[in-house]
């Protein structure tokens, strides 16, 4: 006879330590009460494309809804190549993933193994930790500094040792808004070169870098190109994030392991939706959209600023990470503040504290999304002005 467990089903410790998205409560509440939503990064700027979406429905129309090749379609893959203008091969350096988010977790159980160290900025992306805990390596955190976030050469080379596999990286950076130059790369590079260490970098907003400044690929920066797993995405620069079009940028023989496990995780993404970004132009219009995101930045930056809200001007990407500890006096934590803030002006914003290694460290910040109408980030500065 079988006997059947009166206790709950065993999972994994990997599993079993997740903390799921820290932002789900908060979305339901907000979308519950008609909240202005500034938290997630779901493009409310740009629309997305007519002519994309014209080309997906004739894509389904045509017949293009079964699998295709797993790596991606060849037309895409030219069209990503093209728009990453690094010289990668689109036969054997580029995979289409789906999203960036598998592209991550691709990326990292390509490259380390249980119990392998991985090198992470804090504050930083708090899925990116996720990975790697999911991969069951071991995150080993460098402090970035406030109001610049900036890390000390010190602690960055403290970090590195014969147990290092890996270093991810995120620039533009999610929260903190900071693009990280070629001297910082180049400093990063000559670490990986001394242990042996691989980078992947998560350059999503690449396409979002402002007051004259450069993304500096790390596919581009010698000691780290030779070592490098990049992931990208379409979703935010095209505002197709529920299509879940990412890709890996790495060197022929990365590209061959990487392709074997997307093959075991999701064997490929959405054929029509592939076949539509492919019959796309991908880079024309792109520097209008960049332009219109540096006029929301600032928009952002006065607003907030105005309120009292304090930080240093964003480098890149689509969120502003702001100090409101001049608000608080110290007396009200971030999550409070941002419950507060929905109760009274029905604006929703992110607690600082989940971005942190140390999530106390995150106390007195808070994160804002930026990439939306115009109209909408003045309809928080009203809302906000009328409590």
């Amino acid at each position: 006879m079988t006997m059947h467990p009166t206790h709950s089903p065993a999972v994994s410790a990997r599993a079993s330590a997740l903390t799921g998205n820290s932002l789900t409560e908060l979305l339901v509440m907000a979308r519950a009460g008609g909240a202005v939503d500034l938290a997630v990064g779901t493009p409310g700027y740009p629309e997305t494309s007519a002519g994309m979406i014209a080309e997906a429905h004739q894509a389904m129309l045509a017949g293009h809804n079964q699998y295709e090749h797993p790596a991606g379609i060849a037309l895409l893959r030219e069209r990503i190549a093209d728009m990453l203008g690094d010289g990668a091969d689109p036969a054997t350096e580029i995979t289409v993933t789906t999203g960036a988010t598998e592209a991550l977790h691709v990326a990292l159980l390509a490259t380390v193994d249980p119990g392998d160290e991985v090198v992470l900025l804090s504050p930083g992306y708090e899925q990116i930790t996720a990975g790697v805990n999911l991969a069951g390596a071991r995150p080993r955190f460098v402090p970035l500094h406030a109001p610049n976030w900036r890390f000390q050469p010190e602690d960055l080379a403290a970090a590195f040792n014969e147990r290092t596999r890996a270093i991810v990286l995120n620039t533009p950076g999610n929260p903190t808004g900071r693009v990280l130059s070629r001297t910082e790369l180049e400093e990063i590079a000559g670490l990986c070169e001394r242990w042996d260490v691989s980078v992947i970098c998560d350059e999503v907003y690449r396409d979002f870098t402002f007051d004259g400044r450069r993304h500096v690929s790390v596919a581009e920066v010698p000691g780290l190109a030779e070592r490098a797993v990049v992931v990208g995405s379409l979703s935010k620069s095209h505002a197709v994030s529920g299509w879940r079009l990412g890709f890996l940028r790495a060197d022929r023989e990365r590209t061959a392991v990487l392709r074997r496990v997307h093959e075991l995780t999701t064997n490929g993404t959405a054929t029509p939706l592939q076949v539509a970004a492919g019959r796309a132009a991908l880079t024309p219009g792109l520097a209008v959209v960049t332009r219109e995101m540096n006029r929301r930045r600032d928009a952002a930056q006065e607003i907030f600023g105005a309120v009292g809200m304090e930080f240093s001007p964003v480098e890149g990407g689509c969120f502003l990470f702001a100090d409101i500890s001049r608000l608080t006096g110290g007396r009200q934590d971030c999550g409070a503040f941002v419950r507060d803030l929905l109760d009274r002006a029905g604006v929703l914003i992110v607690p600082g504290s989940p971005f942190f290694s140390d999530p106390g460290q995150g106390a007195q910040y808070v994160r804002i999304a930026f990439n939306r109408k115009i109209e909408t980030l003045r309809e928080a500065q009203r809302r906000m002005g009328d409590v």
